[in-house]
């Protein structure tokens, strides 16, 4: 279903994993999983993007970054899709904004790594994004430290989950966050194409 609408039901908890997935690789099933399990979600969706806004370099053609999502990630309570595309949406604020309107009463969790995190406070419209979608962020090598201390984070330190109530989240009501810390891999998009292994 690569630029189809997945399904969801009110009342579903479902992770948002976002990014151009140039390619995807075994660190992005781990945290799908991790998410699925620490977080106590119903599903979770990957939204391969049909670009990235803050890198200059294009990513590979979207229905090749699918096909190669849909092979690492293998899972009945996952959806691989190029939703983004059909919604026109270029920013993740526009993304999740549409989704919330498309599917009332399914309660969406943003997910991202820590690393993501870190430079959070860049993207387009953040400050929406944290006062109107829960944020679980889990921690990637070298990221984890820089995502406590940073701008998104000092900002929005008192909404912010201890790990052992991490469940909370998917019923918590935004502005509400939390970084999950534990076992990482540290697979890379950027390593994968600088080894020429996603020509």
């Amino acid at each position: 279903m690569p630029h189809g609408y997945p399904r969801a039901t009110p009342g579903q908890a479902v992770g948002l994993l976002g990014g151009s997935f140039d390619p995807a690789h075994a660190g992005h099933r781990h945290i799908t999983l991790w998410a699925l399990r620490t977080l106590g979600l119903d599903r979770v969706w990957w939204l391969v993007s049909p670009g990235n806004p803050l890198k200059a370099r294009g990513p590979a053609p979207l229905a090749r970054r699918v096909a190669a999502a849909e092979r690492v990630m293998r899972h009945p309570r996952v959806d691989v899709t190029g939703i983004e595309a059909r919604l026109g949406s270029r920013f993740t604020a526009d993304t999740v904004a549409s989704l919330q309107r498309r599917y009332p009463g399914v309660r969406f969790v943003w997910l991202m790594g820590s690393d993501n995190m870190a430079g959070f406070h860049a993207w387009e419209r953040w400050r929406w994004i944290m006062e109107n979608v829960a944020v679980g962020v889990l921690a990637r090598p070298g990221g984890q430290l820089k995502a406590g201390l940073s701008p998104a984070a000092e900002a929005y330190r008192r909404h912010r989950l201890p790990q052992g109530r991490a469940r909370l989240l998917r019923t918590a009501d935004p502005p509400c966050w939390v970084l999950l810390t534990g076992p990482m891999l540290s697979h890379s998009s950027s390593e994968i194409r600088r080894r020429g292994a996603w020509p």
